[in-house]
């Protein structure tokens, strides 16, 4: 046992949010999270670090590397060390919580010298997100995409993989994310739940495979809900977008662009004020390096 271990796992974006059916779905992106992991002699503690955002709670972290040392039955054998650095903006609805979650169990378990099957170490940063109370859902669909890459469809209340789709070659992802951050524990769970009846129509649209229709119908149902701008969206599709909608719980907008769009979606983006991320899909999964 080396008891030091690096994994990566990449970014996810939202096709339909989870909250309001338990059920959902999202697609691969690569951006991506990167988690360092060292065992110590001290049974039971667990120090974490963001380095790319030091002032973020690392509570999340702690949770995940802890459930692993129960997996095993070694939490009073051993304590961890965890680092993380990530190029996705924290608390905008880009999943930077599942990704998180899948290096630091993937990493924590590859320290250990153990192996566990993927789907339990997604488990496994699910497990950790409710621990944590950074979850609404379990964020199963996003963890799921995160994980495997590909675009996944998932019931996050049975935490079962209900159909996984390839992604097309010829896609970019952009991003338009504000300066302001909105934390997924903060959301008014009753009120995106009125909107259940529509988003089962966006989830329907995703099992048939129209997964960018879903998308975009999913992104106004929650933005309109949430009373978030649904113009930023609109704009995008007006500028030649395949899709557009609130990534997550917001208040991130994603744009899926053919590569010939991408300059005229990012000049109607960049009228508001924020950041522009472009990402391109991803098919890869977590791994260890």
């Amino acid at each position: 046992m080396t008891g030091k271990a690096v994994a990566i796992a990449h970014g996810a974006a939202t096709i339909v949010n989870a909250i309001a059916l338990g059920k959902g779905a999202a697609f691969g992106v690569d951006l991506w999270t990167r988690a360092e992991v060292k065992l110590t002699e001290e049974p039971g503690v667990i120090r974490a670090e963001i380095v790319s955002d030091p002032k973020e709670s690392t509570l999340l972290i702690e949770k995940t590397a802890a459930r692993v040392l129960q997996r095993f039955g070694l939490e009073k054998t051993f304590g961890v060390k965890v680092k993380t650095l990530s190029n996705i903006p924290i608390a905008r609805g880009l999943k930077s919580s599942s990704v998180a979650a899948n290096a630091t169990a993937l990493a924590t378990t590859a320290a250990l010298g153990k192996t566990l099957d993927d789907l339990e170490i997604v488990k496994l940063g699910v497990e950790a997100a409710f621990d944590a109370k950074v979850t609404v859902t379990g964020a199963f669909d996003d963890a799921c995409a995160s994980y495997f890459g590909g675009i996944v469809i998932t019931d996050n209340l049975k935490r079962e993989i209900i159909k996984q789709l390839p992604l097309p070659d010829d896609l970019t992802v952009l991003f338009h994310v504000p300066p302001q951050k909105a934390y997924t524990a903060d959301s008014n769970v009753d009120r995106l739940k009125t909107v259940k009846p529509l988003v089962e129509i966006a989830f329907e649209k995703a099992l048939e495979g129209k997964v960018w229709e879903a998308l975009t119908l999913n992104g106004l149902i929650y933005a309109s809900a949430s009373n978030l701008n649904t113009a930023i969206a609109i704009d995008a599709l007006a500028a030649g977008a395949v899709a557009a909608g609130l990534c997550g719980k917001g208040p991130a907008v994603t744009a899926v662009v053919s590569k010939d769009k991408v300059d005229s979606v990012k000049a109607a983006l960049q009228k508001y004020e924020g950041e522009i991320l472009q990402a391109k899909l991803n098919r890869e999964k977590a791994k260890v390096l």
